[in-house]
């Protein structure tokens, strides 16, 4: 498959501190494929992300155009997270975003990060089903204009290209993983021409590449930072010139690298708060960025509280980065549910955007503050506070009793303001905010930091309202929790805690909650003895989740057994279900699977409404995936039909009933899940069941990111009394 050409640079790779020779390979075959792919198509840098050795999160591999440290909190990617390069890797499909707008309308969270014009595209790295990573390329935004089917296609081949030789490799035994930091792939050295009109120039001006590497230096720019050309020359700018490389004015170079728009800002022309200012301005290009610094007088706020300059906002540089930091999380706390994902999207989101360390959330409970998450202090340290009385002197404490947001800029402040409190450090800085929900207390965050830092007026500001969006968070996810329970004690009260023990047939179930969300939704199993000495074997799964979801649940259960202790053939039990479900009008629909068994011939005849086809092990081992006509959902129309098909159970055969929970992965097809779990019936040993079962279940219950419930009914015929199991 031919491939974009690129140049010789691309062979040129950083070396990783963990590399050896197959290492360097992949990264060579990445980074040739990364500059082709940039080439091909005009943009200004890409990259690639590979999997990583753990299970969800992808890194960033190489990059290339982008100074890699301007965009740290990007090169590691869950592929849960609602970023373009996850969905991507998800769903096997490509993602086109021609500019900011579009991006915007899909992918929120990505801009309010990244708010600046540009197109991006993001392709996944396949050979066959095995996923490798996705490749990205950024170029300039084409407002109104999609992306043509040329580039498509230059991209799509770049992307297969890449996935050939990534299974070679792993044929070859080398790693197509990744771990550590990305590799930087160095753009070529294009700057020529001029340079004896620029030593002519009393303004400090630097040239840099898209790496960030200096590559030019004039005299004044020289002489204004104390240090020859030469010692500047091909180093990154921000460790040549530290004073540059504070996180007040990492936005500017972010915009400028990413917009392509001239940028200008205030500085400190140096570390010291007695430091002189001076304007910096940026000018970027397909090559690089020009960047000149000239004198400026001090601007309106100059932060002199700042213990450690680099260390917080604290300047007019960084409001525009401020200003997105409480719409990132934002976004991000709609899409959490419980407490746990509330918290876990404050370390996620609120830490590494004002350099946080340690991050302590205390929740309300008949007047007392309990530990609800903690993360980066010492392990049993904040034991001793949990618990604690609204009348105890503790910051945590005062900080939600006042509604008062408290900011020590040191561990000596904080042990001057409170005299014998234990500290967890000698050395650091300490936030506490309250967490009050429409005037509501909730709870106390506390955010820690390792070294000594003031807090200007904008980043108190920001810290006070996302200490809000917070609270009303954790205030939604609490009662999301009491529902939860109520729906969880609901169904275990619903399914069945013991199946019928008959001679010639043992039954086994099982059921898993989701591990998203919720946690408990609609799906059931039962098994219900007839009259006539005939078994019914049930599986089902109501829509959605939650006590609504539950409790539809019980009425199907309890319709299903009325319909069939009553002596329904399993045709009009499921219509008569299904009437029934439409007359209740809960707005939610159904699917069911039911199969009416003889135990001592083995006959049985089976109905199917929307749900996934039932698995048979035959005796010998072979396993098929039955073709059971069916007929609608239950829910939707009342007139609908469900014809029967007739079964035999040979002995020694296990039928398996189960939901799409357990055969549904994103971005995959359902019938592949079910391949995978006719192969495991099939390589289970027949007895005893409850291993066979648990086998079926498999990882799942290990699963810390299950979305669905699963529900697992197995019937097998024996020759003997069984066992009750469930």
């Amino acid at each position: 498959m031919q491939r974009p050409a690129s140049g010789a640079h691309a062979d040129c790779v950083t070396a990783r501190p963990d590399s050896g020779p197959a290492a360097d390979a992949t990264a060579r075959v990445l980074a040739r494929t990364c500059v082709g792919a940039v080439q091909a198509v005009g943009g200004f840098a890409g990259g690639i992300y590979l999997r990583s050795g753990a299970e969800g999160p992808l890194l960033l591999a190489v990059v290339s155009g982008l100074p890699g440290r301007l965009f740290r909190p990007w090169w590691r990617m869950h592929v849960n997270r609602p970023y373009p390069v996850a969905e991507a890797f998800r769903s096997g499909q490509s993602v086109h975003l021609p500019d900011a707008e579009v991006a915007m309308r899909r992918f929120p969270q990505l801009m309010a990060g990244l708010p600046f014009p540009f197109g991006s595209f993001y392709e996944p790295v396949m050979a066959g089903a095995e996923r490798f990573g996705v490749l990205f390329v950024l170029r300039p935004a084409t407002p109104g204009a999609s992306v043509d089917a040329a580039d498509r296609e230059r991209l799509r081949s770049a992307a297969d290209g890449l996935a050939e030789e990534l299974a070679a490799l792993a044929v070859a035994g080398e790693p197509v993983s990744w771990t550590g930091d990305p590799v930087g792939v160095p753009p070529p050295d294009t700057a020529q021409g001029a340079r004896e009109a620029v030593e002519r120039l009393t303004l400090a001006l630097l040239s840099v590449d898209r790496a960030g590497r200096i590559r030019y230096v004039n005299r004044a720019a020289a002489a204004l930072l104390g240090l020859d050309a030469p010692e500047l020359r091909g180093r990154v700018l921000w460790q040549a010139v530290p004073w540059l490389g504070q996180p007040a004015y990492e936005d500017h170079f972010r915009g400028a690298f990413m917009a392509g728009e001239p940028v200008r800002f205030p500085a400190r022309l140096g570390r010291q708060p007695d430091a002189g200012w001076v304007e910096v301005e940026l000018y970027p290009g397909a090559d690089g960025v020009t960047v000149t610094i000239g004198a400026a007088e001090p601007p309106g706020y100059a932060p002199g509280t700042v213990a450690r300059s680099e260390a917080g906002l604290g300047s007019p540089a960084d409001r525009a980065s401020a200003l997105y930091r409480p719409v990132s999380l934002a976004i991000a706390l709609t899409e959490a549910v419980t407490a746990r994902q509330v918290s876990a999207v404050v370390t996620q989101e609120l830490l590494p955007a004002f350099g946080g360390r340690q991050l302590a959330i205390y929740l309300l409970n008949e007047r007392h503050l309990h530990l609800a998450w903690e993360t980066g202090f010492p392990q049993g340290f904040l034991d001793r506070f949990d618990g604690v009385a609204l009348d105890v002197r503790l910051p945590g404490v005062e900080t939600l009793t006042t509604g008062r947001p408290m900011f020590f800029e040191s561990m000596e402040h904080l042990a001057k303001a409170y005299p014998g409190i234990p500290l967890d450090a000698h050395v650091g800085a300490r936030a506490f905010l309250p967490l009050i929900a429409s005037g509501r207390p909730v709870g106390s965050c506390i955010l820690g930091f390792d070294a000594p830092r003031g807090f200007s007026p904008e980043e108190r500001t920001v810290l006070t309202a996302l200490a809000g969006l917070i609270a009303q968070a954790l205030e939604r996810a609490q009662r999301y929790d009491t529902e939860a329970a109520l729906a969880r004690g609901l169904q275990a009260a619903l399914l069945p805690h013991r199946l019928p023990v008959r001679e010639n047939v043992e039954t086994v179930g099982r059921y898993l909650p989701g591990t998203q969300g919720m946690d408990v939704g609609g799906d059931w199993y039962d098994v219900v003895e007839t009259s006539d000495g005939l078994l019914a074997l049930v599986i089902g799964d109501v829509q959605g989740h939650g006590v609504a979801a539950a409790a539809t649940m019980g009425q199907l259960r309890s319709a299903v057994r009325a319909f069939t202790l009553g002596g329904g053939a399993p045709e009009q039990v499921m219509a008569g279900t299904n009437r029934l479900l439409i007359g209740l009008d809960p707005g939610q629909f159904a699917s069911c699977c039911y199969v009416l068994l003889d135990p001592v011939s083995g006959r049985a005849r089976a109905v199917r409404a929307g749900h996934p086809q039932p698995l048979l092990r035959h005796a010998d081992g072979r396993a098929e995936v039955l073709d059971l006509p069916g007929g609608v959902v239950l829910g939707i129309d009342p007139g609908a039909t469900y014809p029967v098909t007739d079964l035999r159970l040979a002995p020694g055969s296990v039928l398996a009933l189960y939901t799409d929970g357990l055969v549904e992965q994103a971005g995959e097809d359902i019938d592949l899940g079910v391949e995978r779990l006719r192969a495991a019936l099939a390589a289970a040993r027949p007895s005893p069941l409850t291993e066979t079962a648990d086998r079926l279940i498999g990882g799942s219950g290990d699963c810390a990111d299950r979305p669905d419930d699963i529900a697992l009914l197995l019937a097998s015929r024996t020759g003997e009394r069984a066992d009750a199991r469930t």
